[in-house]
C-alpha cells in the first residue's frame, strides 16, 4: 500500500486537543493506525494528552520545537524522534519562528 501525502488535501483543526492556533495535518486512518503528516505554524501547538490504547511515534522533518512529556520538556529538531508510550502524556509545541513539520504514527494496541 502506498500512502500518497502529496495529493492529500491538508486540513485545518484548530486547538487539537486543547493546544494553541492550528494543527495542519494531512491523514491516513484505518482500524490499526493513524498516520499523519503533521505541520504546526509557529506558535501552534498539540495540547497536552495521554496515549490510552496506543503510542505516538514522532519524526520531525522539518523546524524546530519540543515536547512536554511526562513533565519534562525536551527540545526537538529535524531528524529527532519522539515516542510516547501508551499510558504517557504528550504535548508538541512549536516555539520557533518557522514552521515545525513532522511524520506521525499512532499504531492501535
Amino acid at each position: 500500500m502506498i500512502i500518497d501525502f502529496n495529493n492529500m488535501k491538508e486540513e485545518a483543526i484548530p486547538n487539537f486537543k486543547g493546544g494553541e492556533k492550528e494543527y495542519n495535518v494531512k491523514m491516513f486512518t484505518d482500524e490499526n493506525n493513524k498516520i499523519m503528516k503533521g505541520r504546526l505554524a509557529p506558535g501552534a501547538s498539540i495540547g497536552l494528552h495521554t496515549h490510552e490504547g496506543n503510542s505516538e511515534i514522532i519524526l520531525i522533518l522539518e523546524g524546530k520545537g519540543k515536547v512536554l512529556y511526562n513533565g519534562d520538556y525536551i527540545a526537538l529538531k529535524a531528524g529527532d524522534v519522539h515516542y510516547c508510550p501508551m499510558g504517557q502524556e504528550h504535548s508538541l509545541i512549536n516555539d520557533s519562528e518557522g514552521d515545525l513539520k513532522f511524520f506521525a504514527v499512532v499504531p492501535e494496541h
